[in-house]
């Protein structure tokens, strides 16, 4: 194993200087690079660029590196002299061989199927064939909104297959989501200005979650007045979609939608409403304490005053 950068002697004025300072390259593509040995320190023919893959040549005391097609791992470049105390001056390459993910795919650990609210699930990120991983960075999503950043700690120079995890709890505003993924490889300044991205397919989520009404209960007496119409609004939000049961103050027939309507409100109709709501996950209930107060009318000679029979609506 060597280190890359510069082996430091005291007796060194100067040190060989590549250009560019260092190489990213994708594996299997052409490179190449430029040193220059020296400026003022060194003569005589006591320099040079070891390599152990590709060709150089050479112009004075400049050494160009060249190479068809890179499918090295670990490539091995160092550019030297002699001073003239005959201690050498060295400059090792820093080179990165990348390669982008062969694939990326997200799924739920020990988990098909729905989920519940405020419980607790794992998703992982498998990411297949990629180097180095040192590099990569996995971002897990939710829709548009990222769920967290996670990096491997391995220094792995050749493709390896890694597996990251996150830890979620779904609300309900998560319902019908899609959880991805996002592997991409952070090549720094010297790398491509647009790092290798991968990403996974979007996994849809759908959270079953407990009734929630749309409107709170109202603790005071709704006060109508004999003859108008009375709507009481029951309407409530879950996964599954709930159902309704109402409790009705008089020997009524039992109703099951969401909003209660008395086309004609009459004394019989005073007193207590009660919806319950429920799915499988749940269940809440709204109270509906009604005061009915009689109106004055005048009766014209000839008129015949007739009870019209109030009726009950339900509507989903």
């Amino acid at each position: 194993m060597y280190t890359t950068g510069w082996f430091t002697d005291p007796s060194c004025t100067e040190f060989p200087v590549f250009t560019p300072s260092a190489l990213i390259v994708k594996y299997g593509d052409p490179a190449n690079v430029t040193c220059v040995v020296c400026q003022k320190d060194c003569s005589g023919d006591s320099f040079g660029l070891e390599h152990a893959v590709g060709k150089v040549t050479q112009n004075g005391t400049t050494m160009i590196w060249t190479v068809d097609r890179l499918t090295e791992w670990d490539p091995f470049v160092m550019c030297y002299y002699n001073n003239d105390a005959g201690d050498p001056c060295t400059h090792i390459l820093d080179i990165t061989i990348y390669q982008p993910p062969e694939s990326v795919s997200i799924s739920f650990v020990n988990h098909t199927g729905m989920m519940f609210e405020n419980q607790q699930y794992t998703l992982q990120c498998s990411v297949q064939n990629v180097a180095p991983v040192q590099s990569l960075t996995v971002t897990f999503y939710r829709g548009n909104t990222a769920l967290g950043h996670l990096q491997s700690r391995s220094e792995k120079k050749k493709p390896v297959n890694e597996t990251f995890t996150l830890n979620i709890t779904p609300s309900r505003e998560g319902d019908g989501a899609q959880y991805w993924c996002e592997a991409k490889l952070e090549l720094g300044p010297a790398g491509s200005q647009r790092p290798p991205v991968v990403t996974s397919e979007k996994l849809p989520a759908i959270v079953h979650y407990g009734p929630e009404l749309k409107e709170p209960p109202n603790p005071d007496v709704i006060t109508i007045t004999e003859g108008d119409t009375l709507h009481l609004n029951c309407s409530s939000v879950g996964n599954p979609s709930p159902s309704y049961t109402w409790t009705l103050p008089t020997n009524s027939p039992s109703y099951s939608g969401s909003v209660l309507t008395i086309k004609s409100v009459g004394f019989e109709h005073e007193g207590q409403y009660i919806c319950t709501v429920s799915n499988p996950i749940g269940t809440v209930t709204k109270e509906f304490n009604i005061d009915v107060q009689g109106e004055c009318c005048q009766i014209l000679p000839g008129k015949r005053v007739t009870e019209d029979q109030s009726q009950y609506y339900f509507t989903n």
